[in-house]
């Protein structure tokens, strides 16, 4: 037989393993974690944030030393393009992506996508390869678009670096790099896919790995407070 005190100790127990255990509210307590409001609020964030990307970006263009810094980083492009790694007897690494990947990085996506745009024309204006195809300048707009949106104004980490080289490897280079290739040239869309997606397996990580090193010794001789 339980005293007084007892069973007001009992009460209050069970109470609170109710407030505990009791699934309506757990749900209660996590209503804002899983509710279509919570849910609205994350995305209208990252949706400010790529807008706020675009208009900074925007801003850079007014500024001589980016004009500046960005022509000279188109031409330090055109003389990287002349040069690769040579990894297998059929497989190449190009080292130019450095020159507009640092663009969009120092820049943002508008410049960054201007400078790959402008790039990729005086390349075919120097050394045309074939007709002029509209279609691989817009790939090379949109890659440093979204080198911009990944990588400006934010710390230098291999893994960031690493997942912007990766999302423009699939959205660009591997999909949409295809898909110029069925629309110009007839090639199968899904026949294509396998060739290009080793090429990507193996350039992703090497690129990473030189693009990271790069901006590491850049950082470490001060050169982005150069031109900060």
């Amino acid at each position: 037989m339980l005293s007084g005190r007892g069973v007001a100790a009992w009460t209050k127990n069970l109470r609170f393993a109710v407030q505990i255990l009791h699934p309506a509210a757990a749900h209660k307590r996590n209503e804002s974690d899983i509710s279509p409001m919570g849910s609205f609020r994350t995305t209208a964030k990252e949706v400010f944030f790529m807008v706020k990307q675009f208009k900074d970006s925007c801003a850079e263009l007014k500024k001589l030393k980016t004009i500046v810094i960005t022509a000279l980083l188109i031409a330090v492009g055109i003389i990287l393009g002349q040069f690769s790694i040579q990894l297998t007897e059929t497989t190449k690494v190009g080292i130019s992506f450095i020159a507009t990947q640092m663009t969009a990085n120092l820049f943002g996506p508008v410049v960054g996508g201007i400078m790959g745009g402008v790039a990729d024309i005086l390349k075919f204006i120097i050394k045309p390869t074939g007709p002029f195809l509209i279609g691989y300048t817009i790939s090379a707009i949109l890659g440093p678009m979204i080198y911009g949106l990944m990588l400006y104004k934010k710390p230098i980490r291999f893994w960031r670096i690493f997942l912007s080289k990766t999302v423009v490897a699939v959205l660009i280079n591997l999909l949409l790099g295809t898909f110029w290739s069925y629309h110009y040239f007839g090639a199968a869309f899904w026949a294509a896919i396998p060739a290009k997606l080793l090429q990507q397996v193996i350039q992703v990580p090497v690129q990473s790995i030189i693009y990271y090193f790069v901006m590491v010794a850049l950082k470490k001789a001060k050169v982005f407070q150069l031109i900060a």
